[in-house]
């Protein structure tokens, strides 16, 4: 059961081929059996997941509709607020606290019939590329135990490459999906900015985060996606637009890509940073599409130089300000010794409670937003986002989607970035142009490094057209299906 796909899952349990329990408990099991030396999973809720499958059971039972989602086994990233179950942000300033209500995008796949396994594993409060940043413990690449699965949303990631859950949910703020994603060997999908409600998640960066799924295959993040998207009042900038049934673009996917129009970046391809076996596999998965009828041309998107100094400008401005409320005073740790005023208090709960990429990045983006300094560096990145924004709008005048890699390199060594801050943000540099934009993307494997570690494609599209984007993500998976497993935590 675990190698079943988040489609064939729903399929065999609303057939009644499966139960929903029996599907819980084979996952459970997998978790119990693996995650010690994966670490993907920081908090497992065994009792509440069979629960669930059982009412899904029940409601099949009942003769009624178990949802598109029925009994599919899902991990949440732990920045995503769940009723009843501790949320973390794996930080040690919201240890302890156990939300009293679902975020959007969790309370929509139980409603579609998902069952929550737990909470995954991430970099502190989604700062970082590695999930080497938890407070709690590091997650691994479940392809080499010896190297990093990516982050933010690496446990996200770990979790479906090993089989522990058929799909998860993570969040992207400036590439944390997609790049673990490509590490991993799965498929992860950054929806357009908007399209999914942030009600319910733990804010990085307000204006950059997104949450969306990974999973094994382009129609299972699909069928997530449909399942989570739409208008949401309680978030103001969600998009208030209908929701179209995805599942039919990997439909349309599957027939192939002739006729699409493919543009590759100059600008991705060119520098030192790109591992020679990434490029070469990027190189090959873009002959196949255009073996396969697909149109290639190459564009430019000249201010790309500019991207990854933009991005942390505005994202640790914005973490710098939605931080600001861990103080002790509400909920999480509190830190004081008797008779300290509420000022040392904060500052003792503070200094305890954030991890040093956190206060490194609360640090930087107060800085930005100083009196004196705030034009002069968060107002021009905010200017520079809008130039990004403008080159995208002109290549997609030209072609239908944008390829490129979506990591520089393979999975990276444990320990080799933690003390290169810079080295660690260069991780991003392909895939946080999409956040600036505001547009989806999605990488899907394209082979493998002669090490024996997955190499991600990265697939970018217009705002809202996620199905042109599930349509070529699903045309490439069929040319070149990806059926490779993860040997260090094989069966």
């Amino acid at each position: 059961m675990i190698d079943w796909t988040a489609a064939d899952i729903a399929r065999r349990v609303a057939a009644r081929d499966v139960s929903a329990r029996e599907v819980a408990q084979a996952h459970l099991d997998r978790v119990a059996a693996v995650d010690d030396r994966l670490g993907a999973f920081l908090r497992v809720d065994g009792d509440g997941a069979l629960a669930q499958a059982g009412a899904v059971d029940a409601a099949i039972a009942r003769g009624e509709d178990p949802g598109p989602l029925a009994g599919v086994p899902v991990g949440l990233k732990d920045v995503l607020v769940t009723a009843g179950v501790e949320t973390t942000a794996a930080s040690k300033i919201l240890a302890g606290w156990v939300p009293p209500y679902d975020g959007t995008a969790v309370a929509r796949l139980r409603a579609a019939g998902a069952v929550v396994l737990g909470k995954l594993n991430c970099d502190e409060f989604a700062m970082g590329s590695s999930t080497e940043r938890s407070a709690f413990r590091p997650c691994r690449n479940p392809w080499n135990l010896d190297r990093v699965p990516g982050g933010s949303s690496g446990g996200s990631a770990a979790a479906v490459a090993a089989r522990l859950c058929a799909a998860s949910l993570g969040t992207d703020t400036g590439g944390s999906i997609r790049q673990p994603a490509a590490l991993c060997g799965v498929v992860g999908l950054k929806p357009t900015y908007g399209r999914v409600s942030r009600y319910g998640v733990v804010a990085y960066a307000s204006s950059l985060d997104q949450v969306g799924p990974l999973a094994r295959t382009v129609e299972d993040a699909a069928l997530v996606l449909e399942a989570i998207a739409g208008f949401d009042p309680r978030d103001a900038t969600s998009i208030d637009a209908p929701v179209p049934r995805y599942r039919d673009a990997t439909a349309a996917g599957a027939g192939g890509v002739e006729g699409l129009r493919f543009g590759v970046p100059d600008e991705y391809l060119a520098g030192d940073g790109l591992d020679p076996e990434v490029a070469a596999a990027v190189a090959a998965a873009v002959d196949r599409l255009a073996a396969a009828g697909a149109r290639v041309e190459r564009i430019s998107l000249p201010h790309t130089r500019y991207a990854l100094s933009a991005y942390y400008l505005i994202a640790t401005a914005e973490a710098s300000s939605n931080l600001a409320r861990y103080d002790g005073v509400r909920y999480g740790l509190r830190v004081a010794a008797p008779g300290a005023s509420l000022a040392d208090m904060y500052c003792a709960t503070r200094g305890a409670g954030f991890g040093p990429e956190v206060k490194r990045r609360i640090m930087l983006g107060t800085y930005v937003l100083r009196a004196g300094y705030y034009d002069q560096y968060y107002r021009k990145a905010q200017q520079v986002r809008a130039l990004v924004k403008r080159d995208f709008d002109a290549a997609f005048s030209r072609v239908d989607v944008v390829v490129c890699p979506t990591s520089p390199t393979p999975a990276f060594a444990l320990g080799e970035k933690t003390a290169d801050p810079l080295q660690m943000y260069l991780a991003d540099v392909f895939t946080l142009g999409c956040n600036l934009a505001g547009l989806p993307g999605i990488s899907v494997p394209c082979g493998l490094s002669s090490g024996g570690l997955p190499i991600g494609l990265q697939m970018i599209a217009p705002p809202l057209a996620e199905p042109t984007l599930l349509r070529a993500a699903a045309g490439y998976e069929r040319i070149a299906p990806f059926t490779a497993r993860p040997p260090e935590v094989a069966p």
